[in-house]
């Protein structure tokens, strides 16, 4: 079952952001709204293929699977599909966020991944937590004996290209909650501000303030249009969590997340993970499985994260 849980957190990253592809950048009440996958949208997709938030999750897999942690081929890889279509779904880079772009670019300057992220907190998107399942998913036993270092990984993994203090603690909370879904403590209790885990974290060092009121549950308190599929990474998680906190299943769920529109994809992804990671793989509907671009690819990351690839 956390094998299932496990693969279900990044196939489920990909199905909330191939839901949600259709509809980025619209806003809400301008759009029918997504059930399914369909064609359309900004980057003229064809229905289940994926955008840069799966792309930089496979090539963020490929890189610890195939590195161990190395935040310089972290980096690396997603030159690699920013200037070769590395890791895309139809072999191009066709969507990637200035942020990102802009840390690629002076990384190749410095060649330091601790020194490419902007930590200005005007850069504080959603790029970081839009990838971030291969962390937990690889490092699943850190959870709950190790919780600092878990916390330390996800950080690093978003200091590469998004290092605002915003970014940095939202990685680190997400981390621990996709931790303990995954090894499936109830989701009430992951939730709630008084999860004991929860408090380790905060020891460990304090959440930023906009983030912690997520942790404290400000998802619960508030409805759209104050819930925003926005792209700041703050609102981003926020919107994510609520689609994911009462939903009775990856479904309804995923549907609420992408449905936000505005950054859809990536609230789908953000989303896809919580719930994958709840539900577990054989909780996605299987239409969505089946029916996901490109599933050769994400199969063959899965095996090597996961160990599983005769080949590795």
């Amino acid at each position: 079952m956390t094998l299932d849980r496990q693969r279900g957190c990044l196939v489920g990253l990909a199905v909330g952001d191939a839901l949600g592809a259709v509809i980025e950048f619209r806003s809400p009440g301008t759009f029918k709204p997504v059930t399914g996958y369909r064609s359309g949208g900004p980057h003229g997709l064809a229905p289940g293929e994926w955008t840069d938030d799966t792309s930089m999750a496979l090539a963020l897999t490929d890189s610890i699977a195939c590195a161990g942690w190395d935040l310089n081929d972290q980096v690396k890889r997603y030159i690699a599909w920013w200037r070769q279509g590395e890791y895309s779904v139809n072999g191009t880079c066709f969507d990637i966020g200035i942020t990102t772009r802009s840390a690629l670019v002076r990384f190749l300057d410095c060649g330091d991944a601790r020194r490419s992220g902007d930590s200005s907190e005007r850069a504080s998107g959603n790029g970081s937590i839009m990838r971030l399942a291969p962390v937990p998913i690889r490092y699943l036993d850190y959870f709950p004996g190790r919780i600092e270092d878990l916390a330390d990984l996800a950080e690093e993994s978003s200091m590469t290209t998004h290092a605002s203090p915003q970014c940095l603690s939202a990685c680190r909370y997400m981390a621990l909650v996709l931790c303990g879904l995954m090894h499936g403590v109830n989701r009430d209790d992951v939730l709630s501000p008084g999860w004991e885990p929860l408090s380790v974290l905060r020891a460990a060092e304090p959440l930023h303030p906009a983030i912690d009121e997520v942790a404290m549950g400000s998802f619960r308190q508030r409805q759209p249009p104050q819930i925003v599929g926005s792209g700041y990474v703050v609102r981003n998680l926020e919107a994510a969590l609520w689609a994911f906190r009462d939903a009775a299943d990856f479904r309804e769920a995923v549907l609420r997340a992408d449905n936000l529109g505005s950054d859809a994809d990536t609230t789908g992804a953000v989303c896809g993970q919580f719930a994958g990671a709840y539900w577990g793989e054989a909780g996605i509907p299987d239409d969505w499985r089946d029916d996901l671009a490109r599933r050769d690819m994400i199969e063959k990351a899965l095996a090597r994260l996961l160990g599983t690839d005769q080949d590795t």
